[in-house]
């Protein structure tokens, strides 16, 4: 059996449907919710490189490289943000986090 880009393309639907599953359904807390971004933007570097192998054009691939980059420096700033938040308010549930509004 062979895989085709129907697979690879029901995998990176599957990933993204969970990680939005995941936004809604958790609100209170951060971690869980930039692990929820983070598996969204991976459903979206599967399809690019599903796309990238399927068309032999390399563009798609050198795409995500670009996306994993950007995606790297999110985590590490909202990890940051969370430590600060944390030492300030002790405790990363968003329902108490109210001091970044206006």
């Amino acid at each position: 059996m062979t895989l085709t880009l129907g697979h690879f393309l029901s995998l990176g639907a599957m990933l993204f449907a969970l990680s939005v599953v995941g936004i809604f359904l958790n609100r209170r807390n951060l971690i869980v919710l930039l692990m929820a971004i983070e598996l969204m933007l991976l459903a979206v570097n599967t399809n690019f490189v599903a796309f990238s192998h399927y068309l032999q054009d390399m563009h798609g691939q050198i795409f995500v490289f670009f996306i994993l980059t950007v995606a790297a420096a999110e985590s590490a700033i909202g990890l940051a943000i969370l430590v600060l938040l944390f030492r300030n308010k002790t405790s990363i549930s968003v329902d108490e986090l109210n001091t970044l509004k206006g």
